[in-house]
């Protein structure tokens, strides 16, 4: 599948202070295997810039639906997005669906924020509510793809299918087999606002990283951010003290210039570390963030707008980014023969 290159409208510009740029949220998963877990950790995560929680009522023990849920929405500091997801879908309930979808409908009574309803029962879920929905909850239809990303095409059509089931909010996650995967997702991400559909498009897995991030750039609803390292809803989620401190998050928009360093591997990198504590010091409107590739050609093709504005390389692609340069400085060349020449002894 060919992936397209990405033309966002870029400009150069400085950012100051600590104004937020973007009103792409952050939620946190919440996934602790008792009611007193969660509520602590979600005192964590208000405590660490959480803009809302995701309750995962599919990692709870002992699971009372009308007692716990009215707790977690009472102690939630921040709004509650509600998940109970099915194993059909990624997630851990394996019981009567029809108690599910239940207990969906009542967290929703009982004052959540937000509901998120799988693609195959949302049109069902929605008719069902229809006329006693709360004016303040918006339900998430969402669908993930656990084993690749579709097409441009493909992924307009579910869109097309979400919307028109019902959904407040438009979620949808793929899983990256190759890091141009991602420029497909923000391509839809960037359609949906000339319709002023509010979308969350991300892409599962190392090499999807990058949507995590650069949705606060290309318009996305919200992403999520974890408490810690590890302890993960989806593959590939980063830490909310990674979103905000490392690549912060809050001063993206439009404007931003991204610049990363490609590798494989490449996790290891502090290079994001360094130029982004140096971006933010001089007020410079860029990020700086781990590209893990594989076909180096193929990345500079899909990646070619001027939002991608300058990468490092790092092994093993340094003699084949070479070879995709128009122009190579003379200083490079040597830098590049004592790189190969130290390899081949």
């Amino acid at each position: 599948m060919e992936s397209p290159n990405l033309l966002v409208a870029s400009g150069s510009k400085l950012v100051s202070g600590s104004m937020r740029k973007n009103p792409t949220l952050i939620c946190v998963p919440i996934m602790g295997e008792s009611v007193d877990k969660m509520v602590v950790d979600m005192g964590k995560a208000n405590a660490s810039g959480a803009d809302l929680v995701e309750i995962r009522l599919d990692g709870l023990k002992n699971f009372n639906p009308r007692e716990n849920i009215k707790t977690l929405i009472k102690e939630s500091p921040v709004p509650t997005l509600f998940t109970y997801r099915p194993i059909w879908e990624g997630g851990q309930y394996d019981g009567d669906e029809n108690k599910r979808v239940d207990v969906l409908r009542l967290a929703m009574e009982l004052g959540a924020d937000y509901i998120d309803v799988e693609l195959q029962v949302a049109r069902e879920f929605n008719d069902s509510v229809r006329g006693k929905k709360p004016e303040k909850c918006k339900v998430i239809v969402s669908s993930h793809n656990y084993q690749y990303t579709p097409s441009v095409e493909d992924l307009s059509n579910l869109v097309a299918r979400i919307q028109a089931s019902g959904a407040d909010i438009v979620k949808f996650a793929t899983t990256a087999l190759d890091i141009t995967d991602v420029a497909r997702v923000f391509q839809i991400t960037v359609h949906s606002q000339v319709s002023h559909v509010p979308i969350i498009g991300l892409v599962m897995g190392e090499r999807g990283l990058i949507s995590r991030i650069l949705c606060a750039k290309f318009g996305g609803f919200l992403t999520f951010g974890t408490l810690e390292n590890g302890i993960v809803s989806a593959p590939g989620q980063p830490t909310i003290k990674d979103l905000l401190d490392l690549y912060n998050f809050r001063q993206m928009g439009p404007d931003t210039k991204v610049f990363g360093i490609i590798g494989k591997p490449v996790g290891h990198s502090k290079s994001p570390i360094l130029y982004n504590e140096a971006f933010k010091s001089v007020g410079f409107n860029g990020v700086f963030v781990h590209l893990l590739v594989d076909d180096i050609a193929k990345f500079f093709q899909t990646y070619s707008s001027n939002d991608f504005a300058g990468f490092s390389c790092t092994i093993p692609h340094k003699e084949a980014a070479v070879k995709c340069c128009d122009e190579v400085d003379t200083v490079a060349k040597v830098d590049l023969m004592s790189v190969v020449g130290s390899a081949q002894h």
